[in-house]
């Protein structure tokens, strides 16, 4: 793949054999983001653990300090009483039989997190084919299957992300924008850290934490020691 200049430029800071320190791995990362925009921050945990097996599955969510810096779009499936906490608590989008069908019929998906009451989960179910490949499918390790909805869609807006293991048995997952500076992206990066370590499945042998990268947008990844967050 060809690579633009700046990109370019971006990788000749960067030593492929040295395993950065936290502090200097993301004062690196924000001299190699060169893009016009505010480009957003990203963390690749390779985790030893097999995906394959369902006792080394590794999934939660964890409220950042300082947010992701995204505007979130929060739908939640709710009736009554719960329909108006969810409202209230500041979600774009309520509703029931009316969400579903929507979703059904004209493909929409102008959301970023869906959020369900336990009891709205037989009705959620009939597009959960549909909701299940984005990762949009409400689950109760995430916290986005709650009787609490108030509570949920108040933490989302606040900066709550999801982890999870994909099949190559890394998790993914952004920890703020460049704007942020070091010090807060610091802070996002050892709760995130801090949150999938305590999601280290007992059935994990040798080495938990393989490998740590981090980079923005646009930029290169840059490799940080894995020990540093232990």
């Amino acid at each position: 793949m060809k690579r633009g200049k700046k990109y370019q430029d971006s990788v000749k800071l960067i030593d492929k054999t040295n395993l950065y320190d936290v502090r200097e791995g993301l004062a690196l990362l924000l001299q190699t983001a060169k893009a016009k925009f505010d480009e957003t921050v990203e963390v690749h945990v390779r985790l030893g653990v097999d995906s394959r097996h369902a006792d080394q599955q590794v999934r939660g969510a964890v409220v950042l300090p300082h947010g992701t810096g995204k505007k979130v779009r929060v739908l939640v499936f709710a009736k009554a009483d719960k329909a108006r906490e969810a409202q209230e608590a500041g979600a774009d989008y309520v509703g029931d039989e009316d969400l579903v069908k929507k979703i059904q019929t004209e493909n929409w998906f102008e959301f970023d997190v869906c959020v369900a009451t336990p009891d709205m989960m037989g009705l959620v179910g009939r597009i959960g084919r549909v909701l299940g490949p984005k990762g949009l499918m409400p689950n109760p390790k995430s916290g986005t299957v709650t009787m609490d909805v108030g509570r949920a869609v108040n933490e989302i807006k606040s900066g709550k992300v999801e982890y999870r293991l994909d099949k190559t048995n890394i998790v993914h997952c952004p920890v703020g924008k460049v704007s942020f500076g070091a010090d807060k992206l610091e802070e996002n990066l050892r709760m995130l850290m801090e949150a999938i370590i305590k999601a280290k499945p007992s059935a994990a042998k040798g080495t938990y934490l393989r490998s740590v990268a981090l980079s923005a947008t646009m930029g290169p990844g840059i490799k940080f020691n894995p020990v540093r967050f232990s």
